[in-house]
């Protein structure tokens, strides 16, 4: 569940794995893989009119929108509960900087921006007021790069690191994947523009922003019939092939259905961080010792003469606004407009 587009708008999308059929039961307890056919445009269409719908339905339930005509009105209880994160959300949402210490606490109207109907865009890419649906990234079944790659995207931070730059006259300069429709390649922001539309990207408290369902959830009793069983270890099987001098049958083979991955491995994989590799002569590198105890962590600390207790916490304060000079200038416009308007 992505909270944020590329420019760190607040922008609630999701990011599914569908598998492109079904298991089902056969006759003699088995499991068999039913392949479906490929999507059409037109399928698009109807799962994003029922999302849709449903999607509507269920805000308007819960009392978080309320539907009259073709104006969407938003619910205030957030405003009245937490007035400065509706703020942040509401200049996260719109892409405009944080409107200072004002708070305007009348529902915001969202008018419906067509009249109901699908739009096609690209094949198998679709939209309809506010909504949008793309289902044209596919990975075969023995493209295994492929399939990485998809997951990968899945699991993606809502900013890479790599994109963030440091801009002119004290910007914040964030460089987009893809330019936008209108040749747009990167934005800059002012700090504190950046740390709110950061604060608006934060879920709230026990959300779970990755959710697993079907056959390949963890409570699927299907599941350990699903998954591929990890290739045998050749080197093992050598050595246990029985010889003259052995004694006893070979041991049982691991037969689970996940492989165990060391952590150096998964740091690489994920992050790109060979930690077993010295960055100064590039030879392998291997674990000695895993310090845990904190008397002996604040031994090795003092001698590397590194402090050994944490730095005091600061006190809460409201944020600084008037530091942004987007905010100042902004202040000024208005302040300008608003004197030339009495003096007319």
């Amino acid at each position: 569940m992505q909270r944020a587009s590329s420019d760190l708008k607040l922008n609630p999308h999701l990011h599914v794995v569908f598998l492109d059929g079904v298991y089902a039961a056969a006759a003699d307890g088995s499991l068999e893989f039913r392949v479906l056919p490929r999507l059409s445009t037109n399928d698009v269409a109807d799962a994003l009119q029922v999302a849709r719908a449903r999607i509507l339905s269920y805000l308007e339930r819960r009392n978080v929108i309320h539907i009259d005509a073709d104006v969407l009105r938003v619910d205030n209880a957030l405003a009245e509960r937490d007035p400065a994160l509706a703020q942040l959300a509401a200049a996260a949402v719109s892409g405009l900087a944080p409107a200072g210490p004002e708070l305007r606490r009348r529902p915001v109207e969202i008018a419906f921006d067509g009249r109901p109907g699908v739009v096609i865009t690209a094949a198998l890419s679709v939209r309809e007021v506010g909504f949008s649906l793309h289902a044209a990234t596919r990975a075969g079944a023995d493209d295994e790069k492929s399939r990485e790659a998809l997951l990968k995207y899945i699991l993606r931070p809502p900013l890479a690191t790599e994109r963030l730059l440091p801009g002119p006259d004290g910007l914040v300069r964030i460089a987009l994947k893809r330019p936008f429709s209108d040749g747009t390649v990167a934005i800059d922001l002012d700090p504190l523009s950046l740390l709110c539309r950061l604060a608006a990207t934060v879920p709230p408290p026990r959300f779970h922003t990755i959710r697993y369902a079907g056959v390949l959830a963890s409570a699927s009793k299907w599941r350990p019939l699903i998954v591929p069983k990890p290739a045998p270890n050749a080197d093992h099987d050598h050595a246990h092939a029985g010889t003259p001098d052995s004694c006893g049958p070979p041991p049982p083979c691991k037969t689970t259905g996940s492989r165990y991955r060391p952590w150096a491995e998964l740091l690489k994989r994920t992050f790109g961080i060979d930690v077993e590799t010295c960055p100064r002569c590039g030879g392998r590198m291997r674990l000695l010792a895993l310090i845990t105890e904190p008397k002996n962590v604040a031994r090795f600390l003092r001698h590397i003469a590194e402090p050994t207790d944490p730095p005091p916490r600061a006190l809460a304060r409201d944020p600084p606004y008037w530091r942004s000079r987007v905010l100042r200038r902004r202040h000024h416009e208005q302040s300008g407009q608003m004197g030339l308007f009495e003096e007319h």
